[in-house]
């Protein structure tokens, strides 16, 4: 029976891991949330781990006094991230967290040699070699939880020769503004933006979907994954979500990997990695569904896509930059303080004027992270 501490456990993909837990009868030895202590006072009752991690500390306190009465040890902080993923009973962190608040978890529970189920992009975007030589460097296996990553994932397994690759093919939804124009989506509000049409995500990676930064992101992390460059990645807009992404090869044979859009079957695949068991997940059914449509991403009107395939072609901190631009641009859209828009050029803006350099430590990374942050609120009224 495998021991997994899931750090995000209150969000979207935190609570359907534990919905696998409970299908795989897994132990649970560590539990998170940024800020929502109910729910995770709730989860800690029901899966009594060793430790309870509130991000914000102040709460942590609160959640501290609503345990009292149990065994649950309460931390707070980053500190208490870093417990979370260090745990020695731990067999796999299970990275749910949204953010750059992931990047450090990662590389510790790297160094702790646990394996690490990852659902936290910002941490391969932001983070690139440092996460990758942190996990080749102590053995363990960093394992895709995004429905697009499992998929090339699953695709490549039995691959004998990485010379075979030819290109990557992403699957994008398209968000809720597929289609519409820079002017059509010149005053569109923070609820239309939350409106996705196939996934039940957080707040903040659904404003990513509709802004397709969420897809540029994940170029980078097929990219920093799987070893390749940014002219070996496509992106196909499949309104669907059923082909979760695709994998070409030189003989131009392409696999893809299908299934109805629920992300319990990438989340379960990444704990049960090398086997496959029964999921809670329906059967795809083809007929009932009847078509499949692609369409080309359009680069211009979405800016945040484009942004990203260039930070990503820079290297070095250009992608934290990116990351760190975006985030603090997605929260103040989100708070009605800029323009839907304006996140796409903010993230532009903040790719080509901030002075790119290879990093060299997680403190680089923290300090351009905070500069891409400063950028952004400088030039919001």
């Amino acid at each position: 029976m495998k021991t997994i501490a899931i750090l995000g456990s209150t969000g979207s993909i935190g609570t359907q891991t534990l919905d696998v837990a409970d299908k795989l009868h897994l132990r649970v030895s560590a539990l998170t949330a940024a800020n929502n202590i109910a729910l995770l006072e709730q989860q800690a009752r029901k899966y009594k781990p060793a430790l309870a991690v509130v991000y914000h500390a102040e709460k942590a306190k609160q959640l501290q006094i609503a345990l009292a009465d149990t065994d649950v040890k309460v931390l707070g902080g980053m500190d208490g991230l870093l417990a979370a993923a260090t745990l020695p009973q731990t067999d796999l962190v299970v990275n749910a967290v949204v953010g750059m608040v992931g990047l450090q978890p990662t590389i510790a529970a790297a160094q702790a040699k646990k394996d690490i189920a990852l659902a936290n992009k910002e941490t391969l975007v932001a983070g690139g070699d440092l996460v990758t030589d942190a996990v080749h460097g102590n053995g363990v296996q960093l394992l895709p939880v995004d429905s697009e990553h499992s998929a090339i994932f699953q695709c490549l397994q039995g691959m004998p020769d990485k010379k075979v690759l030819k290109k990557l093919i992403l699957t994008a939804s398209g968000g809720p503004f597929f289609g519409k124009t820079t002017e059509e989506l010149r005053d569109v509000t923070v609820e239309q933006a939350l409106n996705h049409p196939n996934w039940s995500m957080g707040a903040k990676i659904t404003i990513d979907s509709a802004t397709m930064m969420n897809k540029g992101l994940e170029i980078i992390e097929a990219g920093r994954l799987f070893g390749v460059g940014g002219d070996a990645i496509d992106v196909v807009v499949h309104r669907e979500s059923i082909i979760h992404s695709l994998v070409e090869f030189t003989d131009n044979s392409v696999l893809a990997q299908l299934g109805v859009p629920d992300m319990r079957i990438p989340i379960q695949y990444a704990i049960t990695y090398p086997m496959r068991y029964e999921s809670p997940v329906a059967e795809l059914d083809l007929a009932q569904i009847g078509s499949l449509s692609f369409f080309e991403p359009d680069y211009d009107t979405f800016a945040c896509l484009t942004a990203c395939k260039k930070a990503f072609a820079m290297g070095g901190a250009a992608t934290a930059i990116a990351n760190g631009a975006n985030e603090e641009a997605n929260a103040l859209f989100r708070q009605g303080k800029l323009k839907f828009l304006e996140i796409g050029e903010l993230v532009t803006g903040a790719v080509d004027s901030i002075p790119n350099f290879t990093p060299a430590c997680v403190q680089d990374i923290l300090d351009v992270d905070a500069q891409a942050r400063a950028y952004v609120r400088d030039r919001v009224s």
